[in-house]
């Protein structure tokens, strides 16, 4: 047997650069560069669309927790699932 994809997950414009997979609660949350960070099903349902601020464009990291907690880091911002804003710094360093 060869591993086969369950699904494939559509809706971003823009090139994906984060994705978390929480396989015990079936999510996958995506980030794409320019775009909404999108949380779908594993087996490929969309569920909803994660709209950062027009200060958060490009999503770097996502973590899922296996109690449903998300939190979505963009440069300076951190976002959690329901879209509250959680921090924002100042990061003198580079990150990348």
């Amino acid at each position: 047997d060869y591993p086969a994809p369950r699904a494939v997950l559509t809706g971003h414009d823009h090139e994906v650069v984060c994705v978390s997979v929480c396989a015990e609660l079936g999510l996958v949350i995506s980030g794409a560069k320019e775009g909404p960070c999108l949380v779908h099903t594993i087996t490929g349902d969309l569920l909803r669309a994660l709209e950062g601020t027009e200060n958060c464009l490009y999503p770097r990291l996502i973590s899922v927790s296996s109690e449903g907690h998300c939190i979505i880091y963009y440069e300076r911002f951190f976002f959690s699932i329901n879209g509250k804003l959680l921090a924002q710094m100042e990061i003198n360093d580079s990150t990348r």
